[in-house]
């Protein structure tokens, strides 16, 4: 069985596709374990960490990340691995556990970068006035 998700974060987007398998998992076509930095690496593999080993032992995934930075990436990869893991093996013990986890896992994180307007610097930031 094939299972395709997504996960986003800010203007990351990953793309899952879970296929049965020995546990192999790549990203952009590289082996997840040449990603870098670290932390993104470690991000990334969280849901594997909550599932048990022999679901991850049984499954390939094939991530493609587009857009965003190094964390952006690892936050979207890491909710579209926890869909896919739970689609696919369509376990409610393991999405209740991603859950309390952290929600995020299984939700997408709405929040974006307000546009900057004209009069300032930046979003909300005003350029100074002088009176004299």
């Amino acid at each position: 069985m094939v299972t395709n998700t997504s996960g986003k974060k800010k203007t990351a987007i990953a793309r899952a596709t879970v296929r049965d398998g020995s546990g192999k998992v790549r990203v952009n076509s590289q082996p997840v374990e040449l990603v870098e930095p670290e932390q993104a690496r470690l991000k990334m593999l969280e849901p594997f960490r909550i599932a048990d080993d022999e679901l991850r032992e049984s499954v390939d995934v094939e991530l493609t990340i587009s857009g965003g930075g190094y964390a952006g990436q690892a936050d979207a990869a890491r909710t579209a691995i926890a869909r896919g893991l739970v689609q696919h093996s369509n376990d409610a013990e393991l999405r209740d556990a991603f859950m309390a986890f952290d929600r995020s896992l299984l939700v997408n994180d709405v929040r974006q970068s307000e546009s900057k307007k004209w009069g300032g610097p930046g979003a909300r930031a005003r350029y100074q006035k002088s009176y004299r």
